[in-house]
């Protein structure tokens, strides 16, 4: 059984999403003490602080899935300059009632790929303000903004030639930045 559970949110829903992919390529490049829950954000109500006291199955799924994990990874891409409102909706969700964040105190990673030049660099910065405030320690270096192009991924789904060992020496980063979190 792997030692850390990692609670994996991609924060786009579509079906050929590139941040998906993302994950899964990364996930191969971990170490086998390292195993991966893909958190579904999809089927979440929009978040109404009127139904903080009774909670819905989805949302009580949520939390208690990150709850379990003991880190982090937020695979997001960048809708007019910010991450979007899905993901957004699912941070609210995970972290109320107030007082009662299931976030709180995990280590996470912020990573994401785009067709744009910079990559989702701007979603990546507003995620981690918020992420700031719920008290997640975000791993800061190094930074990981992919631009979609060929060659990113293989057809198996692997990370090809043009992210292949960036993607590795962040992996080996992150891994180091939970095992320094979680011991």
């Amino acid at each position: 059984m792997a030692k850390y559970n990692i609670a994996v949110v991609v924060g786009s829903v579509r079906k050929d999403s590139f941040n998906k992919k993302l994950a899964k390529a990364a996930e191969k490049l971990f170490p086998a003490d390292f195993s991966f829950t893909t958190v579904r954000i999809d089927d979440l109500p929009l978040y109404n602080q009127d139904d903080d006291g009774n909670q819905s199955g989805p949302v009580k799924r949520l939390k208690g899935e990150i709850a379990a994990a003991q880190g982090l990874l937020f695979f997001t891409p960048e809708y007019n300059r910010s991450f979007p409102g899905v993901l957004k909706n699912a941070i609210d969700h995970a972290s109320r009632p107030y007082g009662q964040s299931a976030w709180a105190g995990k280590p996470a990673g912020v990573i994401g790929i785009s067709v744009g030049a910079i990559g989702t660099a701007m979603a990546q910065q507003h995620l981690r303000n918020v992420l700031a405030y719920l008290d997640v320690p975000v791993l800061g270096q190094p930074e990981a903004f992919i631009q979609a192009k060929d060659g990113v991924f293989n057809p198996d789904g692997s990370a090809g030639d043009g992210i292949k060992t960036f993607l590795q020496s962040w992996v080996n980063q992150y891994v180091a930045w939970v095992k320094t979190h979680v011991g």
